[in-house]
């Protein structure tokens, strides 16, 4: 085991999978010779050269069209969005191309197109850049979208997207590059399917994906010391496709669920595990689900209104315990 920042796990998957495979590319704004606003792409513009890790203009539907038209004729494409918030310009190659081509073309012609787009509420950076646009991307059929949570997964989750078939969007979170984890010294690769359960419990299961899980974790911990309170942590990782045996296994044990994200609740990732709940496990459950998410209001940009539009560990623990007359 190394011990890596998130950053670095994304950074070791693009080197491992461009020299495994000279078919493999990187393309995105400012990812050459600055290294990535956030470093991920740090020192493979010397290692590999610009036709490899290529600058792009600040057009995000133009590059991301250069990307699904090289994917469609073999090559594989890394995407990097440098906010997601850029990436409603891109949403007509994203939406009309990458997803559909392999359907409309009868399964002749494949996308293994990968797209990164870091999200997320990120210090002070306003309403127009702090975008969750998971909801976004789990509404296009055709596409596959992953969140990981960890260095780990943001390694292993980056070699399995670049070996797929499909076009898959990876959303990290601005907060979470300078995270640090434990990544194996061998190679490996995270599964696009599935949940995780980051944290096995008996009394209530606790479900969030990228930067909330975070949050779960830090709540099951303050439940159990001053509760006594047993919750089950599961990151939901894969948004699409989800997985729902793996959602109604964990409350087939515990009998409730919280649910926890930073987006808005309106149409979200929470609203679609409630209606798994209620699909898969509505006489499983001795309470109704709760949802913990941020406000219905566009980010403030002032710290304190920022910090009050969005949820925490602490808003986890509150609705755990009124869950359970606590």
């Amino acid at each position: 085991m190394a011990e890596m920042m998130y950053w670095q796990g994304i950074l070791r998957a693009h080197d491992e999978e461009m020299a495994r495979d000279p078919l493999v590319f990187a393309m995105g704004e400012d990812i050459g010779v600055a290294g990535g606003t956030y470093k991920a792409t740090s020192g493979l513009f010397a290692k590999y050269g610009e036709q490899r890790v290529i600058d792009t203009p600040i057009s995000e539907n133009s590059y991301t069209g250069i990307g699904v038209g090289a994917a469609m004729i073999g090559a594989r494409p890394i995407v990097e969005i440098m906010s997601v918030n850029f990436a409603w310009l891109a949403m007509d190659q994203l939406m009309n191309n990458a997803a559909k081509i392999h359907y409309m073309s009868g399964g002749r012609i494949r996308c293994p197109f990968v797209m990164r787009v870091p999200g997320g509420t990120a210090h002070q950076l306003g309403a127009q850049h702090s975008a969750r646009m998971e909801k976004v991307f789990m509404g296009i059929s055709g596409l596959r979208v992953v969140t990981p949570a960890t260095p780990r997964d943001a390694y292993g989750l980056l070699k399995s997207a670049v070996r797929c078939d499909d076009p898959v969007v990876i959303i990290e979170h601005e907060s979470m590059y300078n995270l640090k984890g434990e990544i194996p010294d061998e190679e490996f690769f995270t599964p696009l399917e599935g949940v995780e359960v980051m944290r096995p419990g008996k009394d209530v299961s606790i479900f969030a994906y990228n930067i909330s899980v975070h949050w779960a974790l830090d709540a099951a911990q303050k439940l159990a010391q001053d509760y006594g309170i047993d919750a089950e942590v599961v990151d939901l990782r894969a948004l699409k496709p989800m997985d729902r045996a793996g959602i109604a296994a964990s409350v087939r044990k515990t009998h409730r669920a919280v649910v926890v994200e930073e987006d808005e609740a309106p149409v979200g990732v929470g609203s679609e595990v409630m209606a798994i709940l209620n699909e898969e496990c509505f006489f499983d459950l001795d309470a109704a689900p709760v949802r913990v998410h941020a406000l219905d209001v566009p980010i403030p940009y002032n710290r304190r209104l920022e910090k009050a539009a969005i949820p925490n560990a602490g808003e986890v623990v509150a609705a755990v315990r009124k869950m359970l007359g606590r």
